[in-house]
């Protein structure tokens, strides 16, 4: 039996799949989706963007990755997108524990943590992440505060 290799083995599937875009679901055209009658959306929750992610992130996202790979191989079109839940207190206190810029601390713990997912090999679609910190996310939720208002 052959003895496994994790930093060759990992390093070169996960490459394959990058290289690929194995995870990514494109928009279909209009109607186009609709004849597909299997396909599912995962998405467990948005980590905070305030430090590395913990075993406690690592249990959540791995039942997630465990839902879209038996869905894949049942048939079902998985989108599985990724965001940051990266606004407010959070995002705030880590910038103050760090001493840096809100958005400084936080566009650099995304990276880290995406650093750290794509590590691990989860099967997320990263042509679609977004981060509540981004003005063109935050811009509707304020949009429609003032229409509530």
């Amino acid at each position: 039996m052959e003895r496994y290799e994790p930093q060759a083995i990992e390093e070169k599937w996960q490459r394959i799949w990058a290289d690929e875009r194995a995870f990514e679901v494109p928009n279909p055209d209009p109607g186009e989706l609709e004849q597909h009658e299997k396909k599912t959306y995962v998405l467990e929750m948005l980590p905070y963007p305030s430090g590395d992610l913990h075993m406690g992130h690592v249990r959540n996202y791995m039942l997630g990755e465990v839902v879209s790979h038996f869905r894949r191989r049942h048939g079902f079109v998985v989108m599985r997108p990724m965001g940051f839940d990266a606004f407010g207190l959070p995002a705030e206190n880590a910038a103050i524990k760090e001493g840096g810029h809100p958005r400084d601390v936080t566009e650099r713990n995304i990276a880290a943590i995406r650093s750290q997912m794509e590590r691990m090999g989860w099967a997320i679609d990263w042509s679609r992440v977004l981060a509540s910190h981004e003005p063109s996310y935050y811009r509707w939720t304020q949009w429609l505060f003032l229409r509530f208002f």
